[in-house]
Formats: C-alpha cells, structure tokens, sequence
C-alpha cells in the first residue's frame, strides 16, 4: 500500500530504512548506511526564505555517474511553433497510439509561449501511452503539472512512490527523475509544463483563512528505492529537446530524504468550491488550485483552475459563463463530463484554446437555454473541465494545426445567435 505526506509546501524528512536520515547536519563526513549525500535546488540559493525549494537526498550512487547524454529524436515533444494566432482553436481528443508507446514517446505539445531558456510562460502537452517506461525521465526545462483524463498513472519518482487516477493531479518538480507505469493499459491526459516559478496555493485574501484547495490535501510520497544493477536509460528534457545516457543501475536509489521540492498528489474533489448565493458571477479567479506568480502582484505566469461539481443557485442570472474577452490566455481541457458552456463539440479529451483578448463565451444553444430556464437550484454533477490560463500568448505548434483531430468549423458554436434587440434606435441613425 502506498504511503504519503500531507502538507503543501511543507519540509517533509522521510527514510526507507531506520537509519538513513542524518540527524544534525546535511552533510556529516561519512552519511549514514554508506549513502551519499545530494542536494536539488529549485531555486537560487538566496531566494527569501517562503520561496526556497530544495531537497537533500541520501542515495546509493551519486547522479554524477554517467556518461555524455546524446541527442534523441523529440517524437511530437516541442516541436516548430506556428505564428500566434487571434483565432479560437479547439481540438477533438487525439488517439492512442498503435505501437506501443510510454508515457515519453507519447508526449505531443499543442501550445507554447516562450522559449523555454527564458525561465518564464508555459507549454501544454497531451501524452498518449499504451506501454509501462523501462526508462527513467526528468525533465531541466520546468516543472509538470500532470491531469490524468484517461487512465491511472504508477509513477514512480526517486523520492518515492505516487499513483493518480482522473480527477487527480500530480505535480513533479524540475530536475525530479521518474517513471510511469500503466495499471490500466492506456491512458491519455494533459500537462502543463510550468517553466517559470514553482506552482503554489493561491492567496485567498478576502476569502479569508479557508477554503479552495486545503495545504493538508496535498500529499506527498513516503522515501522509497531501489537497489538495481541493471541497465536503465536515462532520459532528460533539456532546452526544448531530448537527451539519453545509459547507467547500469537504476538511478531511483534514494534511501531517504529531507526538504520541500517533492513531488506531489491532490484529489480534485476535496476542492472546496465557492460560488454566488446571490446574484451574478464572481470572477473565475476564485476556482484556482495553483498559480506560479510573475514579478507582478496578482499576474500569473500560469494558473491551474478547475469547474468541478457545484450547485448554481444564483437568482435572476445567466448561470453559463457569460461572454468575455480575456487579457490572459485560456487553455481549457475536459476531464470527464460536460462543460456548462457548450452543449456540443467538447467532449472528454478534447481541448481549447481561447487566446489573449479573443471574444467567447456559450455557444447558441446554451444561451437559449440558459436564458429560457426555471432558475430552481441545480447542481453540476457530472463535470470536471479545467484550465491553464497564462499572461503569455500561447502559440500552436505546427503539428497541432495540421492533424484531423483540429475542427475547422468551431466558429460555428457561435453562429445562431440571434439579434434580440427589442428597444429603439437613436434619433438620425440608419435603421
């Protein structure tokens, strides 16, 4: 049975054998067991305090030891980016592969915003697996935020051990090696690859000391290891390409470890959701999970938000998501479901893309509908989207804009919305 953390954020110290933790100090001249002592920094070494990330791992061999990485094909991972684009994109789910495929041959990135060297902006990938890793993956460009829409995801990281199925999410942070298993065969989602600041809980001013995604939901894996002379490739991200090396052990060898940059898990559903009691929407803003915050307050590099289940109770108002334009840029993917905003054409798998200042918002027969019903308090019960949305403008990569699963017509959502006006023109205008 897996065991985990709970705590957002928070300075675990955990040990797979009695033992192997240093007491003290983090580097005593022989550690424990005949283990080395190694450190990951997140973050700059004089970073405040509340935003240092670092772990200290007690490992049997050092990641020092391996050959040169050599370049390896990308697959469909990054890729030529197209010029921005004003228009709404939106894309039916793309499908499994045929050969078998892990969890890295598998990734296939849809939009980006920045050169990963910047240190800033996003990309988002869906991966499409049908076969367990034999290899190790980590990832130097940013962190992965993982959102399983098919399929559960074994992930087994150097730090210890997490499993998450649809309607949870993992998060491995930058330099972390792992691997994924399939207990189901298959399995298909989304990632956002955060390439700016770590991913945190978003503050809650006025909201008060509670409520949104609770720290203790979040959990984190328990040391584990693995002490394996067999040969593993090693496969890093590295400036938008793919790098290998080839170790002849496995290199998921922490006995124990200490700090806060760990991987971690949330179940979707302990999300507490806040909503209107009275009249009209609050801002979207208030469905956030993570954010990873930019040099200016309140701009996000990228925030993770959700549309879980929830009541809609709200009188003498149009309930959907009304129409808007949008200084940030929206990526929004379904998870299981259906999307209060659209009646047809964005089905599980699927994603969208709403760029910076393009206009959205329901489409024609959710605003009939909408506007015609007994507004009796309703729940949401069967639907989970969710959405990246970004400061960046999010750019499609070519193979995105040339594959089938891209629909030509989406515009069309918006057709048959009819002219209602019912009051006068203005004296001397054309009518």
């Amino acid at each position: 049975m897996l065991a985990y953390q709970s705590g957002f954020g928070n300075e675990h110290a955990t040990e797979a054998v009695d033992g192997a933790l240093p007491i003290g100090q983090n580097t005593p001249q022989r550690p424990p067991l005949g283990l080395y002592a190694e450190q990951i920094s997140g973050t700059a070494f004089t970073v405040p305090r509340h935003d240092a990330r670092r772990v200290w791992m007690y490992r049997i061999r050092p990641s020092a030891i391996h050959r040169p990485y050599k370049r390896i094909p990308n697959g469909l991972l990054t890729g030529p980016l197209e010029e921005p684009s004003p228009n709404r994109l939106r894309w039916d789910p793309l499908p499994f592969p045929q050969e078998p495929t892990d969890f890295v041959a598998g990734l296939v990135t849809v939009l980006a915003n920045a050169d990963t060297a910047n240190g800033t902006g996003v990309s988002v990938h869906v991966y499409l697996a049908n076969a367990d890793m034999d290899r190790v993956f980590w990832n130097a460009d940013g962190e992965l935020l993982i959102v399983p829409q098919h399929g559960r995801l074994a992930i087994a990281t150097e730090l210890g051990l997490l499993d998450i199925a649809p309607g949870e999410i993992a998060v491995i942070p930058r330099a972390v090696r792992f691997r994924v298993a399939l207990p189901d065969g298959t399995a298909r989602g989304y990632i956002c690859e955060n390439h700016g600041p770590a991913l945190r809980l978003p503050n809650l001013g006025p909201i008060g000391a509670n409520g949104l995604a609770n720290p203790r939901d979040f959990l984190s894996p328990v040391a584990w290891f693995e002490d394996r002379d067999t040969p593993t490739e090693l496969v890093q991200k590295f400036m938008g390409g793919l790098w290998a090396t080839s170790l002849n052990h496995s290199p998921l060898d922490v006995v124990a470890w200490h700090g806060n940059l760990a991987p971690y898990k949330y179940d979707l559903a302990r999300f507490m959701t806040i909503g209107t009691v009275s009249f009209d929407h609050p801002d979207p803003s208030i469905f956030t999970v993570l954010t990873s915050p930019t040099d200016t307050a309140g701009v996000a590099n990228v925030d993770f938000a959700i549309f879980p289940p929830r009541w809609m109770v709200a009188e003498h108002t149009f309930r959907p998501p009304w129409f808007h334009r949008n200084i940030m840029s929206e990526c929004m993917g379904l998870v299981h479901g259906t999307y209060d905003a659209k009646a047809t054409g964005f089905i599980p798998g699927g994603l969208s893309l709403h760029g910076m200042l393009s206009a959205h918002g329901p489409d024609a027969p959710t605003v009939e509908r909408a506007m015609s019903a007994e507004l009796a308090p309703m729940k949401l019960a069967d639907t989970l989207a969710f959405m990246f949305e970004t400061r960046q403008v999010l750019r499609p990569t070519r193979h995105a804009l040339s594959i089938p699963q891209l629909q030509p017509d989406y515009d069309s959502a918006w057709d048959g919305l009819p002219k209602m006006f019912t009051g006068n023109a203005p004296k001397g205008s054309n009518q």
